[in-house]
């Protein structure tokens, strides 16, 4: 009994980390949203966004709305979002995308995180030009009728490449097509279980078991910082 407690204690606490960690993401995207266009989800197109990506992984509605609350709070900085770039061991490209209230201390954060695990931080654009920004859309299954229909009509509203799965249809735009196809979405009431703005590497290089180990170290250490929102590399 007590090894088979201890396994589920242990996968459990690691489902509360990275469920919290979720929270504080998306807790600071609608912080975000908010500073930058209001609090009415309805005239802001972000802020929508962010909620139902709050929905998605069930974030309480009282930290939905708390998080509104601190950005409509004209005395509070708020966070602001901020990208870094560097090598991970073996020549991976990493992109860090941020958000913080305080850049001193998310430069040396992540600064410290390269360089402990063998990476080297680099200057802006020196890494992002291997990636493409691109949106990705995914949508419940069910609720698109024809998937054919759908892929073609969404061709004129920016979609770039369509996949799924069993469970979802995943739409990828581009950068500029994000905005058309959330638009062509809400109009037509189909509403993605989540909304997402990546960034996708041009290409991506392979590695040995044990290099790929030492790399996402790396990630791994980037990931838990309370600053860091996302970390996008090209290992494949």
């Amino acid at each position: 009994m007590g090894r088979i407690f201890e396994k589920r204690k242990h996968v459990m606490f690691a489902r509360f980390k990275k469920m919290s960690k979720a929270f504080n993401r998306i807790g600071k995207d609608i912080e975000i949203a908010v500073k930058a266009g209001g609090v009415d989800p309805k005239a802001n197109s972000h802020l929508r966004i962010a909620i139902q990506n709050a929905k998605s992984v069930n974030m309480p509605k009282d930290r939905i709305e708390a998080a509104i609350k601190r950005a409509s709070n004209k005395d509070t900085s708020g966070y602001f979002e901020i990208i870094y770039e560097g090598y991970a061991p073996h020549g991976i490209a990493v992109v860090v995308e941020c958000a913080t209230d305080n850049q001193t201390r998310t430069v040396s954060n992540v600064r410290h995180h390269f360089k402990e695990y063998g990476g080297a931080m680099g200057n802006s654009g020196s890494i992002a030009f291997m990636f493409e920004r691109k949106g990705i859309f995914k949508i419940p299954i069910e609720k698109i009728k024809d998937v054919d229909e759908f892929e073609l009509e969404m061709i004129d509203h920016g979609l770039d490449e369509l996949s799924g799965d069993e469970k979802f249809l995943y739409v990828y735009t581009t950068f500029q097509g994000f905005g058309s196809m959330q638009k062509a979405l809400e109009e037509r009431g189909i509403e993605p279980a989540s909304t997402e703005l990546q960034y996708i590497p041009n290409n991506t290089k392979e590695l040995t078991e044990e290099q790929a180990k030492e790399v996402t170290e790396l990630i791994d250490a980037m990931e838990e910082d309370d600053d860091v929102q996302n970390v996008y590399h090209n290992m494949a």
